[in-house]
């Protein structure tokens, strides 16, 4: 049943694209699978409707942002729940934790999310209008360690420029990670991005916002010694 569900995996690719995440196969929990089957009706959207009018999704308007690679859910809910009066749209291409944080919609009674389950960068450029989000977040993507990898980060020149013009002017670019190398390999590619200001005074890493809630990966990191790199960005006038 649930394969009827999620369809956008399986339209037709038109080209063979670098993709900065790698689809892993993982076991559905029973919430999980009640998750997709039951909240994807209520939350779920398509790439393949095209330009959304978020507005009339969320039936309001509202400030709004997007978190590209939720993993499983749990600090896009966390925020959700602690700002009912902002909408929020997620994107994972992982199964289970889109069924983690679509159960945990409808366990927490929470409505003021949408989420999709496929390719983010096309979802930012077919779905989203411009100057439509107050706010993007990216949050512990893959680093690829590997020289010969560092293509397929989703970060680079021409991904700074789709953030930018997603944004408000004004509008925020949040990232962390927990690798140091790629914390300045972010600030390398978006200290220099046409239309984005680094809202550190130092052109580095900001502390730790408030509002990103800590993951049990990261306190499981901070135990370990593991250091966390948080940067932000504002978008100006063009």
């Amino acid at each position: 049943m649930t394969d009827d569900l999620i369809t956008d995996a399986e339209l037709p690719v038109r080209r063979r694209e670098i993709k900065s995440y790698v689809m892993r196969a993982g076991r559905m929990t029973d919430g999980q699978q009640r998750g997709l089957d039951e909240g994807w009706p209520k939350f779920g959207l398509l790439l393949a409707d095209g330009l959304q009018d978020f507005d009339q999704v969320f039936g309001r308007q509202a400030p709004r942002t997007l978190e590209i690679g939720f993993g499983m859910g749990q600090s896009l809910l966390e925020m959700a729940k602690a700002a009912p009066e902002q909408d929020f749209i997620g994107i994972e291409v992982h199964r289970p934790g889109v069924g983690s944080l679509l159960n945990g919609l409808l366990t927490e009674n929470i409505s003021n999310v949408r989420v999709y389950s496929c390719d983010a960068l096309e979802v930012l450029k077919n779905c989203v209008a411009d100057a439509s989000l107050d706010r993007l977040m990216l949050f512990f993507p893959d680093p690829w360690h590997k020289s010969r990898h560092h293509k397929r980060r989703i970060v680079q020149p021409e991904f700074a420029q789709l953030v930018r013009s997603k944004l408000k002017v004004g509008g925020i670019f949040h990232l962390a990670t927990d690798w140091e190398p790629y914390a300045e390999y972010m600030l390398e590619v978006l200290n220099v991005a046409p239309g984005l200001v680094n809202l550190s005074a130092e052109q580095t890493w900001v502390p730790r916002p408030a509002e990103r809630p800590v993951t049990k990966f990261e306190r499981r990191g901070e135990r370990l010694g593991h250091g966390v790199w948080d940067l932000k960005f504002t978008r100006v006038a063009d």
